[in-house]
Parts: structure tokens; sequence; C-alpha cells
């Protein structure tokens, strides 16, 4: 029998070490294959960003705060309850009349009593407050979130606007790489070239040296590029609420130029109600607008309040420290019970004054009306410049990205000219090199025209207040 008790107890040993084992095997064979890298396009980011920002989540939890405060505001027209209770003890010693019974004699003595030190009270009130100011407080918190409401949509069109930039940056910075490590295989053959033609006799060893040193010259430049983009991507990854090192793929976006009617006026004329940076302003002036009302009417009209209280004291010949306080029959004794209903019309007198407090604040109320009105109007200047300033560059990068092209196209057959030559020993590696520069940047300047176009469309989708991809999804991918 205590030998299967040992055994036993080694059981209870041994299989919690055999399932850490297995736990540690398991993970040890799920890290030797790599996570597959999550594929992302611009609304699925623009989305993830959105439910996984810190930043969204403290503006999604305001939101929630008014929310609750509007649902709940009818708790306006409770009543207000209050319980309490006292023990107080007298300063000094406190004496009453009170009148004795003299046994087997007719005749009653009137005798002085001493109080106990201690007392004992207790109370229940409970206070209605009715207004007319109440029924615009009401409407005053409902628009409040309302406005509220807006807040949280414009920051999360920006958010999203910020994320499809960020998207098109990254995607930029990726083709630079890649042309970058397109321009070093071109120079690693050109460098072979040389040697070729050095060892033929056709240029001299100097040729050979330049090509070689063009080759080194090349990696910190990829290096320094390739860890910008790492940098780029962990922000990125950190915006989308993953892991700075999160494995992702972005797929690629349209980069197509096509026209698009620039009716400066039409669009001015949707952002001033499209626009999520109006439409908040439009909303915080009418939130205003209540609140001044309901101040005024808190002034300016009568109010109606309704009290019943209850109030009762221990039997104050008893003393609370000896005697049953349960005892219905120590409390309520007659003189001693007490209790009030009211009914009470009552109006502000100080915000009659514009110098008292209540009239200072209307006051600020007012100046708060019209500095919103002030920034609404600016605001309206600033994107009418905006949208023109908008318009203008998609025109002058839509066509600037027409002339590079032709531009692209130009470098792209002077290049393998140049190195045609180069490699037949009629051109010298200066040329080829020269050739292969200006190739590389037309390239990159094709791309960038072509992304701020991208770009510039996305900032325009959000001041004329249409969907992302309304206008910025059209032509051929990449």
């Amino acid at each position: 029998m205590s030998n299967l008790l040992r055994i036993a107890g080694k059981g209870r040993v041994f299989f919690p070490r055999l399932i850490l084992l297995a736990i540690i095997l398991f993970s040890g064979i799920s890290s030797a294959y790599p996570q597959t890298p999550l594929s992302l396009n611009p609304a699925a980011a623009a989305d993830m960003a959105i439910k996984n920002n810190l930043m969204m989540e403290m503006a999604r939890i305001g939101t929630d705060m008014k929310k609750r405060k509007s649902d709940l505001v009818w708790n306006e027209f409770l009543p207000s309850l209050s319980v309490n209770g006292t023990l107080g003890r007298y300063n000094w010693a406190t004496t009453t009349q009170g009148i004795e019974v003299i046994s087997s004699s007719p005749y009653l003595k009137l005798n002085s009593i001493t109080l106990p030190d201690w007392f004992l009270t207790g109370g229940f009130s409970a206070e209605l407050i009715f207004s007319f100011a109440l029924i615009d407080g009401i409407k005053s918190i409902k628009q409040d979130y309302y406005a509220s409401r807006i807040t949280f949509e414009k920051a999360k069109l920006q958010m999203e606007q910020g994320v499809r930039k960020m998207y098109n940056a990254i995607l930029l910075l990726e083709a630079n790489v890649v042309l970058l490590k397109d321009s070093f295989e071109n120079y690693k053959r050109q460098a072979d070239i040389a040697e070729a033609n050095f060892r033929a006799g056709l240029v001299p060893r100097l040729a050979w040296l330049q090509a070689q040193v063009a080759v080194e010259n090349m990696k910190p430049a990829i290096n320094d590029l390739e860890n910008t983009l790492k940098t780029l991507r962990g922000n990125f990854a950190l915006l989308l609420g993953l892991p700075f090192d999160a494995a992702f793929e972005l797929e690629p976006v349209s980069l197509g130029i096509e026209f698009i009617p620039s009716d400066v006026g039409d669009f001015i004329s949707r952002s001033a109600t499209g626009k999520p940076d109006i439409q908040e302003l439009q909303a915080n002036l009418v939130t205003l607008y209540s609140q001044r009302k309901a101040l005024t009417t808190q002034g300016y009209t009568p109010y109606l309040r309704f009290g019943w209280s209850l109030s009762s004291m221990f039997n104050p010949v008893l003393d609370p420290f000896k005697n049953n306080w349960f005892n219905g029959d120590n409390w309520n004794s007659k003189g001693q019970a007490g209790g009030t209903f009211s009914i009470t019309v009552g109006m502000s007198i100080n915000s009659l004054f514009p110098f008292t407090k209540e009239g200072q604040l209307r006051k600020d109320v007012e100046a708060g009306l019209q500095i919103q009105n002030i920034a609404l109007a600016q605001m309206i200047r600033e994107t009418e410049l905006e949208i023109f300033t908008i318009i203008n560059s998609l025109e002058k990068n839509r066509a600037g990205a027409v002339a590079q092209q032709a531009t692209v196209d130009l470098a792209e057959q002077s290049y393998r000219l140049t190195e045609e030559a180069y490699r037949a020993g009629l051109q010298d590696f200066q040329s080829v090199q020269n050739a292969a520069l200006a190739y590389d940047q037309a390239k990159i300047q094709l791309l960038t025209q072509q992304f701020n176009y991208l770009n510039d469309l996305i900032s325009l989708e959000y001041s004329i207040g249409v969907p992302f991809g309304t206008l910025s999804s059209s032509g051929t991918k990449q």
C-alpha cells in the first residue's frame, strides 16, 4: 500500500512536468515556422487604426460618457433624497421639569430632571425642483452629445486620412528601395563589364576601380533607406495598434492619373457642409446657443420647489448609550416628532444684474458665441484657400506626371544605348553612370508625383466630406 502511495506521489509530480515539456516542445515547433504576414489595404488599415489606436479609444470613451448622460437626462426630474442622523453631546448639563406621582397620596410633585449628556436625532427629506430651465438644459445636454458624436467622427476621418497617407508613404519608400537596389545591381553589372573590358585591354584600370567604388558607395545609401523604411513601418504598426515589429504586407494602390473636373466653386460649396472641421464648429455653435437659452431661462423665470421632510428625536430623558434605539416607544414622543411638506415659488435675483456672477456667466457665453462664429467664418475662408491650393497641386502633379512619363521613356532609351556603347568600349564608365543616375531620378520623380497626386485626392476627399476612395481609387495598380 505504501509503495502505491509513493508511485502516486511521483505521478503527481511527473504529469505537470510532462505537460510543461509538451508546452515548451510545441512552442518551439510553432516558433520554427514564421507567422504569415498580415495583408493590408488602405481601408483595412484605417479600420484597424480606428479600432485599436489608443487616442481613438480615449475619444470613444469621452463620447460614451456624453451618450450616457444624454440617455439618462430624464433623471433631472427625480427628487433629491437624503437621510441623516446626529449623535450629539451638550456642552453643559440640561435640566427640565418633570411630574412625579407620590405613592399613597393624591398629590403630584414637580421635580427638576437632569437630561442625559448625549442626544440622538434622525431625519429624512425629499426635494424636487421644477423650472422651465430644466427643459432647455435637457435640450442642451442632447445637443452636446450630438456635437461630441460629430467630433468623434471627425477624429475617425482624420485618423483614416493620416493612415492612408502614411500607407502611401511606405509604398513610395518601398518603391525607392526597389529602385535603389536595381541601381545597385546595374552598378555591379557595370563593374563586371569594366573588369572584362580592362582584362581585354579596352579600358584602363582606373575605369575598373571607379566602377568598383561606385558599387561600394551604393551600400550605405541602401542601408540608410532600409532603416528609414523600417522606422516608418514600425510607426505605422503602432498607429494600427500592432507591435512595432509586426509583419505586414501592403497591397498596391492605384497610381493611374486621370483627369478630375476641377470645379473649384462646386468643391467649395460642398466643403461648407461636408468638411468635418466645419461640421464640428457648427455643432459646437448650436450647443452654445442651447446653453445660452438655458441660462437665460434659468435667470428670468421662476422655479417651483416641492419639499417633504420627516424628523424624529430620541426621547431626551433617555440615554442613547443605555436605552434601546430600535424600540419605537423611545422615539416620536409627543412634541418630539416632526416633519413638513412645502411648496416654494422663487426666482433668482442675482441673474437680473449684469455685474453678478450669474450675469457675468451669461456674458461669457455671449463672448464664446462670438468667438465660435468668428472661428467658423475663418474656417470657411481657410477651406476655400485649401481647396484652391489642392486643385492647383492636383493639376500641377497631373501635368508633371504626364511629362515625367515621357522623360522616363527617354532616360531609359538613353541609358540602354549608353550601356551598349560602354559594353563595346565606345563610352567611358562616367557616361554610363550619369545615364543610369538620370534614369533612376526620372523614375523616382514620376513615383513621387503620382503619390503626391494620390495624397492630394485624399486631402480633397476629406475637405469636401466624401468617403475616402471616392476620388482616389481610380487608375491602374502599380
